[in-house]
């Protein structure tokens, strides 16, 4: 099968393309920048006007697994509310804040992207995670396995394990999970938790005997000795917490210059100044990602309206559950391994603090020099739902409207803000790169995020349009793998993405201490444990792809 895209312009960082009009060509499943001899063109599209990017990727929402399942169950009121009706051979779903498993691949296709990656996977609850993102249609997925509160490698950091054992252990969780990179969710802080400590600085000695900065420094080794494209993603200490933007300079400093992936740190960029005693770091964290070319970062903006957090910060879920609207909430310590925290969460712009939530993350954005190294997120749905995306990439792009918005917010906020003098406007370019380019470069994928020969003809075409949120809601043609999927924002077609996962190399010994400690203190036994690829093809119901590991 060979297609023709003829006229459009072309929005490819990775190859510093930006505007080109350029005839791109499909070629079963792979882009081809030049027609292909001795072959027939069976479709021919003209799309002069329209721009052509990739398609879009979203490094971190949290899509499956076992809070995404509270969350929906504990919000029924939003299953109920926004019912989505298919028809014919596409499923119906429901649900706006968390949608279900089919709504969730239709939504995200609707908008243009064509992979998505979950952040929290719990190692014992990986099963259930893949067969959930396997229920997800049109996209791609990947999950990153939770390290880091496990009782397992604090007992290592603790009795002194070395370097190397510690990373057969990493690369032997990752290959049991099939995942594709590390988290850790507040370093120590959810193994502290369960002691009733209630905070836990970077460099505070744990209930375990190990400091935050250990954990940290001792994992973004291990991941970056074992050649895992993907650095280490670190959910800080102290989210949310007035003042916690001097623990997220010192967590990267934790990493001793190598590679180290700070997730949705709006939530970790806050002073303490001013009469409310909460105030914007925005500057100082900007600054710091701009002098330390090793750290990249999502900023997890939040959008005004109700949402629900889901995290696996147990520690901070407690702090804020008495701020849950409804009033509900969900807290627990899973195997040993990590914690759950569930809350419903209603974000108004009259409200100081929100208000001020919602203006340092577009600080973020501004001031931090580098798309490459900032990326677009809202960390579905804690900050708000990912259908969001659109409306956030038109304040990004027009001053204008982000002022107008900035206008309606808390007084006191907007007077304290500096984001009414800050005239950067994004770029289609640079909206490629912190949607497209980036998140594929940061998660090794080479053949994803550009448009160049041999890539993986995932497009998005967009009828290029004055009103810019407009635009990037309703794409008027998506191809998946080179198989046109959505056509003016609607699916007409579904298929099925594949998992991405790293599967580094490591020495089976370690797998004596582990399956003494599954007999010992695990409800799940050592050999049920791993997920094969047999297990991933056959039952769960997923293609896998292998990306390499380069050992440093």
């Amino acid at each position: 099968m060979v297609i023709k895209l003829s006229g459009g312009k072309l929005y490819d960082p990775a190859h510093k393309i930006d505007g080109q009009v350029t005839d791109l060509y499909i070629v079963d499943d792979k882009i081809s920048k030049t027609a292909p001899a001795n072959k027939k063109i069976d479709h021919s599209y003209a799309i002069d006007d329209c721009i052509v990017m990739a398609g879009a990727i979203d490094m971190h929402t949290h899509i499956g697994g076992g809070k995404v399942n509270i969350a929906r169950t504990m919000m029924l009121e939003d299953q109920h509310a926004h019912p989505d009706a298919r028809s014919g051979k596409f499923r119906s779903g429901n649900g706006h804040i968390v949608p279900s498993t089919f709504s969730t691949g239709y939504r995200y296709a609707e908008m243009g992207y064509t992979a998505c990656f979950e952040p929290a996977v719990l190692p014992v609850n990986a099963r259930q995670a893949h067969m959930e993102m396997a229920d997800t249609p049109m996209i791609d997925k990947g999950g990153y396995v939770l390290l880091g509160n496990d009782d397992f490698l604090l007992r290592m950091i603790q009795q002194g394990a070395s370097q190397t054992a510690v990373n057969d252990y990493v690369a032997w969780l990752l290959d049991a999970t099939q995942c594709i990179g590390v988290k850790v969710v507040n370093p120590g802080g959810i193994h502290a938790f369960k002691y009733n400590q209630r905070r836990l600085d970077v460099d505070e000695i744990s209930p375990s005997g190990v400091t935050p900065r250990k954990i940290l420094t001792v994992l973004s080794k291990a991941v970056h000795d074992l050649g895992i494209p993907h650095p280490l993603h670190v959910h800080a200490s102290n989210l949310g917490i007035p003042g916690n933007f001097e623990s997220t300079l010192s967590t990267m400093t934790a990493a001793e210059g190598l590679p180290i992936h700070l997730t949705h740190i709006q939530f970790h960029s806050y002073g303490t100044e001013g009469d409310h005693k909460f105030s914007s770091a925005a500057c100082q964290i900007a600054e710091a990602i701009n002098n330390q070319p090793n750290i990249t970062a999502d900023v997890g903006q939040i959008m005004f309206g109700q949402t629900i957090t889901a995290s696996g910060d147990t520690m901070m879920q407690y702090f804020g559950h008495e701020h849950a609207n409804p009033k509900k909430w969900t807290i627990m310590d899973i195997e040993c391994e990590a914690g759950c925290g569930v809350i419903p969460f209603k974000y108004r712009d009259k409200s100081f603090v929100n208000a001020l939530q919602w203006a340092i993350g577009l600080e973020i954005f501004i001031q931090v020099n580098d798309p490459w190294r900032v990326l677009l997120t809202t960390d579905h749905p804690n900050g708000a739902p990912f259908t969001s995306y659109p409306h956030l990439i038109k304040l990004l792009m027009n001053r204008s409207f982000r002022n107008d918005v900035l206008s309606a917010i808390h007084p006191e906020a907007q007077q304290i803000s500096n984001l009414a003098s800050m005239e950067r406007e994004y770029s289609l370019y640079e909206i490629a790169i912190m949607t497209r380019a980036a998140p594929a470069k940061i998660l090794g994928l080479t053949d994803h995020g550009h448009l160049g020969d041999g890539a993986k003809a995932n497009i998005t075409i967009y009828r290029k349009q004055d009103d810019i949120e407009q635009m990037f809601t309703k794409p008027i043609m998506v191809f998946k793998n080179g198989e046109l999927v959505v056509e003016n924002g609607k699916v007409t077609k579904t298929v099925q993405g594949i998992t991405h996962v790293v599967k580094p190399e490591f020495d089976r010994s370690i797998e004596k201490p582990l399956k003494k400690y599954f007999d010992d203190y695990q409800t799940i036994a050592f050999n049920n444990f791993r997920i094969s690829s047999d297990e991933m093809a056959e039952c769960i119901g997923g293609e896998i792809q292998i990306h390499p590991c380069k050992l440093n």
